[in-house]
């Protein structure tokens, strides 16, 4: 498995509890926008500079991002 940078985990945490809690309440505004900030933000960061994310690399991400935090679905503002 690859090693990726905490910031990137961090994000891709914070990405998949605000996905959640918009299953949860759909048509919320504030957390459309805060889903796309947190894409952005794991999109293009520095990490996939020299490469980019392969389906496989974001699965990594993913699962890693899912055994490193909370999955409690709560994001910390």
């Amino acid at each position: 498995m690859r090693t990726f940078p905490d910031d990137l985990v961090r994000v891709q945490r914070e990405w998949s509890a605000t996905y959640r809690q918009l299953a949860d309440r759909p048509g919320r505004t504030e957390l459309r926008r805060r889903l796309h900030r947190l894409s952005v933000r794991a999109f293009f960061h520095p990490y996939w500079r020299q490469r980019r994310p392969s389906p496989a690399a974001w699965w990594e991400l993913r699962e890693l991002a899912h055994r490193a935090g909370d999955t409690s679905g709560r994001v910390a503002r």
